[in-house]
């Protein structure tokens, strides 16, 4: 055959199929099929997902602020994490376990590559991670009663966490090519970040280093008074990420110049992103707590519904509806004038101090004020009806938290009646969450008291028809309001036969 015959083939000769990247693009999608099959993280998974439907499914959040309910999303990721470090590091050692890495020699692909792939498997991981992430999230943002606005950057903490520390298993298995070494770096980062035992806590400094930053604040804040650097800290972790990856890479002999530039790159970025979330909470976000905290009518909205008046922060406008339905179920319960009695519902926090403190509110002396908090549903209903009706008895907060005597058993009445299941009421308002004897009963400020004659005279109101309660009430309001009633006198004039012994100010 000829020169010129052979260099006519030659050029007609198909080219080689596919290109390194594509081979490692194909050898990163095998292995991710495999690692969604390993069983560890098929029970993560499973577990997740079980865990977003029962947390999905539970009645007493209908009422999330979405700026809680995006760092919701980030603990249920950390199971899969952990199963992914695991699963990525073995799927890098298989080789060596089965005595086969010899062979990889006569391969295309580069052991730096092949590297490259096993990194990039834990992606769909990640994915799979984020749309569970996005299902949860969203599932709270439909419901009628959320309020607030979420953060993307905290919805990308769960599946870059993912990313993470499936990265991490890789880079492991470069470092210390040992079957035990990802079971032991799997203890540890289970007992720090799982198992709560991570020695570093609060709203800056060292604790943003860790994957997840949550903050035990049990009231949520107005998004705007958050000032969690979630942008930074979502650049750290996809920086952190793409370092491990990359640093995997370096380790199996790609130490080409684009191989070290970029883990250059993804080293400053990381850097950039653990130092900007380090610092403490900015200065314009702590005089926004303040005057929050001191202050609150200057940035609330107010509106009006009959003879009540509501203030809120801005976000929480809609719940007001709510609010004038509990004054309005108390309202009908009453007599004389405090039917038509003008009552100022102010929402109030207290935001000074942090995040992950819960302080209490001081009541206020001023004439008519209820204060209501930023978490609703569940006990938080009763507590407010409670508070409402507190004020309509009373006069003011300051006065209800001396209550002592007969008109406990007003307030406790007017609160708790018109609602669906009183008895159950009335156990979730009091402290112990019991139904006899005296107990402390809670209210968005400072609790009040009933004594066990106060519970028992309660106790059989709630059991009679409303109709006829309603009408002995508003017969004999006045004598029922006053700062001399007695419990005994007060069970008298409502029909109730208990014998109920001193009350607490008469002892």
């Amino acid at each position: 055959m000829t020169a010129p015959v052979l260099e006519k083939e030659a050029q007609a000769a198909p080219a080689a199929p596919g290109t390194p990247t594509a081979a490692v693009l194909a050898l990163a999608l095998f292995e991710a099929r495999r690692l969604l099959l390993r069983l560890p993280v098929l029970l993560a998974l499973t577990g997740y997902t079980a865990w977003l439907v029962w947390h999905n499914l539970q009645p007493w959040d209908e009422f999330p602020a979405l700026q809680d309910a995006d760092r919701a999303t980030q603990g249920g990721p950390l199971f899969v994490a952990l199963a992914a470090l695991l699963c990525a590091n073995q799927a890098v050692l298989r080789s060596r376990r089965r005595d086969t890495e010899r062979h990889f020699a006569v391969l295309a692909l580069s052991r730096g590559q092949r590297t490259a792939a096993h990194a990039l498997s834990v992606v769909p991981l990640a994915l799979l991670v984020a749309v569970g992430v996005t299902v949860q999230f969203t599932w709270e943002a439909v419901k009628p009663g959320a309020v607030g606005h979420g953060a993307p950057a905290e919805l990308l903490a769960g599946p870059l966490t993912v990313l993470l520390f499936g990265a991490l298993g890789v880079l492991l298995a470069r470092l210390v090519p040992s079957a035990v070494a990802a079971p032991l770096l799997f203890v540890v980062f289970y007992l720090m970040f799982v198992g709560a035992a991570f020695p570093f806590a609060g709203e800056s400094g060292i604790a943003w280093l860790a994957p997840v930053v949550g903050t035990a604040n049990k009231y949520p804040f107005p998004s705007g008074l958050l000032g969690r650097p979630a942008a930074w800290h979502a650049l750290y972790l996809a920086g952190l990420a793409v370092t491990a990856g990359l640093l995997a890479v370096l380790l199996s002999g790609s130490r080409g110049r684009s191989v070290q530039a970029a883990v250059a790159a993804a080293l400053a970025v990381t850097v950039l992103g653990g130092v900007a979330q380090t610092r403490d909470v900015p200065e314009a976000t702590a005089a926004a707590r303040q005057r929050a905290s001191l202050t609150p009518e200057k940035e609330q909205t107010c509106l009006r519904r009959g003879t009540s008046e509501y203030c809120a922060f801005p976000e929480w406008v809609p719940r007001t509806a709510e609010w004038d339905r509990v004054v309005r179920g108390v309202r009908s319960l009453a007599g004389g004038p405090a039917q038509g009695q003008k009552l100022l519902v102010r929402q109030r926090l207290e935001a000074r101090y942090g995040l992950d403190e819960d302080s209490a509110l001081p009541p206020v002396t001023t004439p008519g004020q209820v204060t209501v908090g930023t978490a609703w549903g569940g006990n938080r209903v009763p507590e407010f009806s409670t508070a409402v009706a507190a004020v309509l008895v009373a006069g003011s907060e300051k006065a209800a938290a001396k209550l002592c005597d007969g008109r406990m058993v007003t307030v406790m009445w007017l609160s708790l009646a018109w609602q669906d299941d009183p008895q159950a009421q009335l156990r979730n308002v009091r402290l112990d969450d019991s139904l006899s004897g005296a107990a402390v009963v809670l209210s968005p400020t400072d609790p009040l008291t009933m004594t066990a004659g106060q519970t028992e005279v309660v106790r059989a109101l709630l059991d009679r028809p409303l109709p006829s309660v309603v009408g002995r009430v508003k017969a004999h309001w006045a004598e029922l309001t006053s700062p001399k009633l007695t419990t005994a006198r007060a069970a008298e004039l409502l029909g109730v036969h208990a014998k109920v012994g001193p009350d607490r100010c008469e002892a």
